[in-house]
């Protein structure tokens, strides 16, 4: 899990964008923290790059697929 020490640097959001979920090797839809929805394993990625290939980490369980779920979004403030 994704950990912070001063609340006040980060923002609560409730867009649906959290909530979907993208297959390994596809566009990152925001720059920012996702987590693996099988095994909670986080990556960071940087704007413009891919979500992590299907060989990137391994499952115990191999019928458990790797997915990648948004977790923190960053932005640029102007």
């Amino acid at each position: 899990m994704a950990n912070y020490k001063y609340s006040n640097e980060l923002h609560q959001n409730n867009h649906v964008d959290f909530d979907k979920v993208h297959t390994p090797n596809t566009a990152a839809p925001y720059p920012g923290i996702y987590k693996c929805t099988g095994c909670g394993r986080e990556i960071a990625i940087a704007g413009g790059h891919n979500l992590p290939p299907q060989n990137h980490h391994q499952h115990q369980n191999p019928l458990t697929s790797i997915q990648w779920k948004l977790v923190v979004c960053t932005t640029d403030k102007k």
